[in-house]
């Protein structure tokens, strides 16, 4: 493990990509392959093998206690040695006495991370956690801790730990990179490259893909100056979800890779049905049925006529993201909140089909290829109604060629339903500034444009989708607490939450945080002015005086007790300092219930 952080060090030394590509190779080469494949996973920021859902369930709280307690440093020392540092494993390397640990194996560290992910309860992870850092050096505790954060900070992303090893196995980085997203595991990427065998490397399934993400238009006409042959859908305002879809198993996952199928029981329900295995990209959103679904599969080549909006309009529309908001984070849904918040499936694109991987492929072949996927499965169930949904595991069963969940009551549901989402052509800015307005008058957020000639190219931004938005609302708010950054700003105060007014109380209510819009030079200055004007240090936080407008754009709002407000904004960006502005001239509670209110509507 010593050889390990040292490695780590050196990394974190250079800004130099090419060095830190050596540093790499000649890491991997110089140790056995089974410590050079645990390395890679570990180098990648990450405990275990991406594919794997295992996690440690250790929290940073438990960490910091065990650090401090191992050093002996109170709670002033360890928060001078966090805002030195910036993170809690920088902070053990420090305040970690040198020669309080003997080195440890990297497989042994392998080990105990296994061992701590099986043990039940805070004390006998604790345990596990203690007695892996009394044996370890001060650096080694460093990137071990580190490691369990998920907070590697030396300048590696898991691209550059595949480029090293290309570089110690002298293997095409193609190779390297296509293996190791069909796998989810750079160690096992790393053997094969080690033994000549990448082109052995499979699909697995329930990994997920990176996610394609598209680049924002400002303009009807600026969205056909990257190609002229474009498919336009409607751009929804829910959860990017990749469904994988194998032997009757499906799972649904967000764009973060996050697991997210037990927020949504019904939805394995509607793609079951499907005899092949497929890996499906769409978007989970609240849903509002109409009486009779209609046929969902088919590409709509019409621009806008009478038929084509009608088509559109026949699959029902989708609700504001407030609503679906209510079936997020819980362990468990209840048949009410099924009941109440019903959602939809639309599906876009399909990235794997039949053993085969499609993302090569063009987007209007792969468009054929989901339509086909779709027709021929026929999902009769996608318009079922909904009898039952155990709390613990649906019971699932065709009747009629409908698929039902098993309610406790007989009270009839809307279904879950899997949607082929609409796809409209465009050829000129007017047309496609037409199925903008349809768009937003059917609730949307706007239009995807996507080139019909492009590949899929998962995790990266490109100008082969383009996504044009609705103006959205912006609030001035007063800025009440800072907190310090991270990385680079972990000096500065650069993390800001805000409120806006009560007028009915007279006081300010939190609705939001923010960290992101301002310049270094102006947060900088703002740092400057919040230690001079701080009510409450509370250490990695500062109250500060009410003083500080700025005005926060954000892309929607939603009810929540998360702040007093009573509402959060979503994705919320610093878009300006208001120094113009005194702390009573920034917006109110009542214009907040005024913006939810009409993107509710």
């Amino acid at each position: 493990m010593q050889r390990f952080a040292e490695c780590a060090e050196a990394i974190a030394g250079t800004s130099k990509k090419l060095q830190k590509r050596a540093i790499l190779a000649d890491y991997f080469r110089s140790r056995p392959l089974d410590e050079a494949a645990v390395s890679a996973t570990f180098l990648s920021g990450k405990p275990f093998p991406a594919w794997e859902e295992t996690t440690m369930q250790v929290g940073g709280s438990l960490l910091w206690r065990l650090v401090a307690e191992l050093s002996g440093n109170d709670k002033a020392a360890m928060e001078a040695a966090y805002r030195k540092h910036g993170d809690l494993g920088a902070v053990a390397g420090d305040v970690l006495e040198a020669g309080s640990g003997h080195s440890l194996e990297i497989l042994e560290v392998e080990q105990t991370f296994r061992q701590i992910a099986k043990a039940r309860g805070p004390a006998a992870k604790a345990a596990l956690v203690r007695d892996m850092l009394l044996r370890a050096t001060p650096l080694e505790a460093k990137y071990i801790i580190k490691i369990m954060t998920g907070d590697l900070r030396i300048g590696l992303k898991e691209s550059l730990v595949e480029e090293g090893i290309s570089g110690a196995f002298d293997v095409p980085i193609v190779e390297v990179q296509r293996a190791n997203m069909l796998l989810g595991d750079i160690g096992k990427t790393l053997r094969l490259a080690a033994d000549g065998k990448l082109a052995d490397a499979k699909m697995r399934m329930f990994h997920p893909l990176g996610f394609m993400l598209a680049s924002p238009i400002q303009s009807a006409a600026e969205g056909l100056n990257f190609f002229t042959d474009a498919a336009v859908e409607d751009k929804y305002d829910g959860i990017r979800a990749q469904a994988h879809v194998s032997a009757g198993q499906v799972k649904f996952f967000s764009r973060t890779r996050d697991e997210i199928t037990e927020s949504f029981p019904e939805l394995p329900q509607a793609l079951s049905g499907l005899q092949r295995d497929a890996i499906l990209d769409g978007e989970i959103v609240a849903w509002e049925y109409p009486g009779e679904i209609g046929p969902t599969a088919e590409i709509v080549d019409e621009m806008l006529s009478a038929e084509a909006e009608n088509k559109a309009a026949n699959l029902g529309r989708a609700r504001p993201f407030s609503i679906l908001q209510q079936r997020l984070g819980r362990k468990k849904v209840s048949e009410e909140a099924v009941r109440r918040f019903p959602v939809a499936y639309l599906v876009f694109d399909v990235l794997y089909a039949d053993g085969e991987l499609l993302i090569d492929w063009p987007l209007r072949d792969r468009a054929a290829i989901l339509d086909q996927i779709l027709n021929l499965q026929s999902l009769s169930h996608r318009s079922a109604p909904v009898t039952s949904l155990s709390s613990s595991s649906p019971s699932q069963g065709k009747i009629g060629g409908q698929i039902r969940l098993a309610f406790e009551n007989e009270e009839q549901v809307p279904a879950a339903r899997v949607i082929r989402a609409p796809v409209f052509r465009a050829v000129s800015a007017a047309e496609l500034e037409l199925l903008f307005t349809a768009a937003q008058d059917r609730g949307n957020e706007g239009l995807m444009v996507k080139d019909l000639n492009s590949s899929y190219s998962p995790g990266k931004r490109g100008k082969s989708w383009l996504k044009m938005k609705r103006e959205l609302a912006t609030l001035d708010v007063v800025v009440t607490a800072v907190e310090y950054g991270h990385g680079r700003r972990v000096s500065v105060l650069s993390d800001y939450t805000f409120a806006v007014w009560d007028a009915d109380q007279d006081r300010l209510v939190n609705i939001g945080k923010a960290y992101s819009g301002l310049t270094d030079a102006e947060i900088v200055e703002m740092t400057r002015w919040f230690l001079e004007h701080t009510i409450e240090d509370q250490g990695f936080r500062r109250t500060v005086e009410p003083e500080v407008v700025i005005e926060v754009a954000f892309n929607n709002m939603m009810q929540s007790g998360r702040h007093e407000s009573g509402f959060a904004l979503r994705f919320p960006r610093i878009v300006r300092l208001r120094p113009d502005k005194l702390p009573e001239q920034a917006d109110t509670i009542e214009r907040v219930r005024e913006i939810f209110e009409k993107q509710s509507q």
